[in-house]
């Protein structure tokens, strides 16, 4: 019998430009969206990388000579740094900003741009169950340097407040980014580590929004081709350095961020973002040791989709059952943690003690309602203590 079709909206405001050399056009998209005053939203080592030179001389081509660069950001991006940033960007006069790097500075970049148009404290914009923003955020085109975020194309910004060590969803229907520059090139020489764990984020991303409750047939789609493009190139770009699977991995974490973006992510999400709140763990790795924890826990609840995950990661079905196809996806994403190292939960720092702190703050992230099977604050306690034990 054929499922029922879902009623679902799809939007997706943000014009895309994929191909190596695309970060040429930053000045010739700034002229376009009627820019006077640019700032630069970075961190010190894309900066260092020598990319923030790239975007600087594609600016004065277009005649744009005194762009002023906030380097200032740092993993898991804090209350207290967008507020540096948007004091910065308030006394330059800023109308257009660019973000260069991850989904840090991405983000970064978008609470400020939130911050510009209606003022006030991030913290008063946390997106809970309805919109906050009432207006669009400041234009931004976004420019990734990283295999995992997906942020580029979505219309949410995660930030830690520093007060509860909490990680705040903040964005909604007025915070997405203008244009993206999706550039190969720029994660040509991106180290193993990274790929690894930023890969690992972006199939975290296409896992989540695919089996998500708001997911939907367009979400969908994109979500199975991330997931084959992830696990078809992941291991090829973080052990072999291949400049074409990078590429192919850049192209799946956007695809993963549409996927996500129009559904939602769910309780690795709640779990990785707790840890982060809490120790500042690299949210890649966050999502990565716990993505196949949840997994396991999340596959009873629908066979179907996760079979075709299982499909798309290149499984055989073999005449297996629905049951065990479905499982295989599990010890497909075990596998690939295995061999990309992926750090375990005991090897990050975490304290058994923490556990229920943990497990509290998974209950008040947004993304625990979406996820596929109904979970609790025990469960959550629960898997915490199976990651630990590995």
């Amino acid at each position: 019998m054929a499922a029922e079709v879902k009623t679902f909206d799809f939007e997706l405001p943000t014009r895309i430009r994929f191909g190596a050399g695309v970060v040429k056009s930053v000045g010739e998209e700034a002229r376009s969206l009627g820019a006077e005053h640019i700032l630069i939203i970075t961190d010190p080592g894309i900066v260092k990388a020598g990319i923030v030179d790239r975007i600087l001389e594609a600016l004065k081509e277009e005649g744009y000579e005194n762009t002023e660069i906030f380097d200032g950001v740092e993993p898991n991006p804090r209350d207290t740094t967008v507020h540096k940033a948007y004091e910065l960007a308030k006394s330059l006069g800023t109308d257009l900003l660019i973000s260069v790097g991850g989904g840090s500075s991405i983000d970064t970049a978008k609470a400020v741009g939130a911050l510009l148009e209606h003022g006030g404290q991030i913290k008063d914009y946390e997106f809970t169950d309805a919109e906050v923003l009432t207006k669009p955020i400041t234009p931004l085109i976004a420019v990734p340097t990283t295999v995992g975020t997906g942020s580029e194309v979505t219309c949410w910004s995660v930030i830690t407040d520093t007060e509860r060590h909490f990680k705040m969803t903040v964005g909604g229907h007025f915070a997405f980014p203008k244009v993206a520059l999706v550039d190969p090139e720029l994660v040509a020489t991106l180290p193993a580590g990274i790929v690894a764990s930023t890969g690992m984020d972006a199939l975290t991303h296409a896992i989540e929004g695919y089996t998500a409750n708001s997911s939907e047939p367009v979400s969908d789609a994109y979500g199975l081709y991330a997931i084959e493009l992830i696990a078809g190139n992941l291991r090829e770009a973080a052990l072999t350095n291949s400049k074409t699977a990078k590429a192919n991995m850049l192209l799946g974490s956007m695809m993963a961020g549409i996927c996500f973006g129009s559904s939602n992510v769910a309780a690795v999400h709640s779990m990785a973002e707790a840890l982060g709140g809490l120790y500042d763990t690299p949210h890649g790795i966050a999502n990565a040791m716990l993505l196949p924890i949840v997994m396991e826990f999340n596959y009873v609840a629908d066979y179907e989709k996760f079979s075709r995950i299982a499909i798309a990661m290149g499984e055989k079905a073999d005449g297996c059952t629905k049951d065990e196809l479905a499982y295989k996806a599990v010890l497909a994403v075990k596998k690939l943690n295995q061999d990309l190292r992926i750090p375990k939960l005991k090897e990050i720092g975490a304290n058994e003690e923490d556990f229920e702190r943990l497990a509290a703050a998974c209950t008040e992230n947004m993304a625990t309602g979406d996820n596929i099977r109904k979970i609790s604050y025990d469960d959550f306690l629960e898997l915490y203590k199976i990651a630990y034990a590995l």
